[in-house]
């Protein structure tokens, strides 16, 4: 399950990177806030 979880947060940090090179700032921010929750070990408080 860690292991999806990861892929998943990297997924969406790499989209999130593209939205906002492509101009769509709140997307891309809302992507990068969500995979960094999703990867386990990034935020130890949530």
């Amino acid at each position: 399950m860690g292991i999806l979880l990861t892929i998943l947060g990297i997924i969406l940090i790499v989209a999130g990177v593209l939205g906002v090179l492509r101009g769509q700032l709140l997307w891309g921010i809302i992507s990068i806030v969500v995979g960094l929750v999703l990867a386990p070990g990034t935020f130890y408080g949530l």
